[in-house]
Formats: structure tokens, C-alpha cells, sequence
């Protein structure tokens, strides 16, 4: 191996660099999200759930509120799972850069992290854990969505799959486009809508401020895999084709339709203010928001029913130091959105 010089790393396919080499960088976008993520350590058992415990175990909740509560905790309890697996079996070997990787690792710490706070939560409540985390095989809508992104992961995880031709740079690409835009990007957005609703009602706050803090990590994850994509596509134009993106236009429309059928399921009546309808017309929204980051034209064309929920990514706020961990903490250095 010689001397590595910046310019010859390439995110893919780079076999003339050591991947082992982080200097000097190349991608400063991924250096940034790396150290961005490192600011903000957190634990779920920081939080305090003692208010969520006492409303959960009075009669001061609907079913249907609990509803809403049950669905997307067993959502959220596989898929954070699903997003952390796909990380270390499929993404992590095929990239050739050591930043991205850098960042990579980081990422799949905080899906640990994330993991554990559903675990904190079941645990907190008293709930089954076996319906919560066993809940992707018994219902029906939050099994769709996993199997949508199963599909995507089997795919490069077959034994000889290798980036060396343009067509498997799109099936990878593909993974990520399922993994960061669809799955972080749009199926989580909808949960952080229904239990940060909650949290503005001054109801389960412990729930929402863990959600915000997963809220929080989720911006740069999703900020990265669009950063990635976008590099990718740049170092790789010839895989942009007219029928790819017909490809991508296709997946993003079939997960819309199941966050719709998920948000219809979670919602079967209005709790909170919010109902499907609304949720159809928010998840076109980040959908055509997601499309327009990598390049590609808007299709649903709707307007933001949840306006506040810019509010709610503004974690710059002032919370009362004794009663709560504030939502802005970092271990050190200053989060630029």
C-alpha cells in the first residue's frame, strides 16, 4: 500500500486505498455527521418515567389513545432493529471509504441505543414484551413495512454480491434509498407525529422525550443516507438512468401507501387531532421532501398538515434543568442543523 491521497477515495469500489486509513478525508460531510452524533450521547433511562407510569395505570387514556401508544412502540421496537442489522450486514462492507464507515459505526450504536429505550419503555409500563416486540408478525401493517425493507436487505446480502457493475451499484443504492429516505426518512416520521402529539398535550412526556431525542438522531442519519446517495450517484452517473429513477418513483409510492394503511390502522378513529386523513396528506409531504434531496421530482404535491412538528426539530428550548434532562444537551460542541 503507498501513501493514500484524498483524492483517489471513492465511496465504492476503491481497491487501490486503505480502508483503514481515515486520514486524510475526502468526504468532510461524513466527518461532520460522525462528529455531529458523537454530540449528543444519550440513554433512555436518563429520562424519567415516573408521570408516564401513573397516567398509564390511571383511566385518564382512551383505547384508542393506548392504541396509537401499543402500534407504534411495536413498530419501532423491530424496526430500529431492522435499520441496525442492515447496517453491519449489508451497508458496512460494501463501502470503501473509512469516514463513511467512521460514521456508519456510530449510527449502529445509537440503533442499539434506540433498541434499549422501547425495551426502557415496555419495562416501565409493566407491558407484555412479547406483544410488543413480537407485534411485526401479529399485525398486519407494521409487518408490510418490515417485509418491504426485508426484501431490500436480502438482496445484498447474498453470498457473492459485490458493487462491480453498474446495475448491482443500483440494487445497493436501492437498500439505501429503502433504508434511509423510506424507512428513517418516512415510516418513522409518522410515529414521531403521533407520540410527540402527546407530548404537546402534556401527556406521556417521558415517551416523548425519548422520541425526541430518536427524532434528533434520526435528522442525521437521514442527512447522511442522503449525502451518501447523492455521492454515489455522482461518482457513478451512468447508474442514473430514466428507468432507475422510475424504480425509486415506484418504492417511494408503495411506502407511502403502507404508511397510509399504518397510520389508517394506529388511527382508527381521531384522538389528539389528528386522524388519517391528515396523515395522508403528511406523508405525500416529506415523501415529495425526501424526492426533491436527491434529485428527483416532487409527485403528491400536499401541504404540511403538522406545521408544529418544525417546532418540535428545533431542540434549542428552555426545560427546567431539575424536573428533565434538556432535549439540547450534548456531550460537547454545538449541533448545527
Amino acid at each position: 500500500m503507498s501513501e493514500v491521497h484524498a483524492e483517489a477515495k471513492r465511496i465504492l469500489n476503491c481497491r487501490q486505498v486503505d480502508v483503514n486509513q481515515l486520514m486524510p478525508l475526502k468526504y468532510h460531510w461524513a466527518w461532520e455527521h460522525y462528529l455531529n452524533g458523537c454530540h449528543n450521547n444519550w440513554l433512555p433511562s436518563e429520562v424519567p418515567m415516573q408521570k408516564d407510569i401513573e397516567l398509564w395505570k390511571s383511566n385518564r387514556l382512551s383505547q384508542d389513545e393506548r392504541l396509537v401508544i401499543m402500534r407504534n412502540l411495536g413498530f419501532f421496537s423491530t424496526a430500529e432493529s431492522l435499520v441496525g442489522n442492515n447496517i453491519v450486514l449489508a451497508i458496512f462492507k460494501h463501502l470503501t471509504n473509512a469516514e463513511a464507515r467512521q460514521y456508519l459505526l456510530r449510527q449502529a450504536f445509537e440503533e442499539a441505543v434506540h433498541t434499549h429505550t422501547f425495551h426502557y419503555i415496555v419495562e416501565s409500563l409493566s407491558l407484555d414484551q412479547r406483544e410488543v416486540f413480537n407485534m411485526y408478525n401479529e399485525v398486519n401493517s407494521i409487518h408490510e413495512k418490515d417485509l418491504f425493507e426485508m426484501k431490500l436487505t436480502q438482496e445484498i446480502m447474498q453470498e457473492g454480491f459485490s458493487t462491480d457493475t453498474p446495475e448491482k451499484i443500483q440494487t445497493f443504492v436501492k437498500n439505501l434509498i429503502g433504508f434511509y429516505l423510506i424507512m428513517e426518512g418516512i415510516f418513522f416520521y409518522s410515529g414521531f407525529v403521533m407520540i410527540l402529539s402527546f407530548q404537546r398535550k402534556n401527556l406521556m412526556t417521558g415517551i416523548g422525550e425519548q422520541f425526541q431525542y430518536i427524532l434528533r438522531d434520526e435528522t442525521i442519519h437521514l442527512n447522511f443516507g442522503i449525502d451518501l446517495i447523492n455521492t454515489i450517484k455522482e461518482e457513478n452517473p451512468e447508474i442514473w438512468t430514466p428507468e432507475f429513477k422510475n424504480q425509486i418513483n415506484e418504492m417511494v409510492q408503495e411506502a407511502v401507501e403502507l404508511e397510509i394503511r399504518y397510520a389508517e390502522d394506529c388511527l382508527p378513529t381521531g384522538i389528539l387531532g389528528l386522524n388519517a386523513n391528515l396523515f395522508r396528506e403528511y406523508v405525500g409531504f416529506i415523501a415529495d421532501r425526501r424526492l426533491e434531496r436527491i434529485g428527483l421530482k416532487t409527485h403528491y404535491n400536499t401541504r404540511n398538515p403538522f406545521p408544529w412538528m418544525s417546532e418540535v426539530m428545533d431542540l434549542d428550548k428552555e426545560k427546567n434543568f431539575f424536573e428533565t434532562r434538556v432535549t439540547q444537551y450534548q456531550s460537547g460542541g454545538a449541533l448545527v442543523w
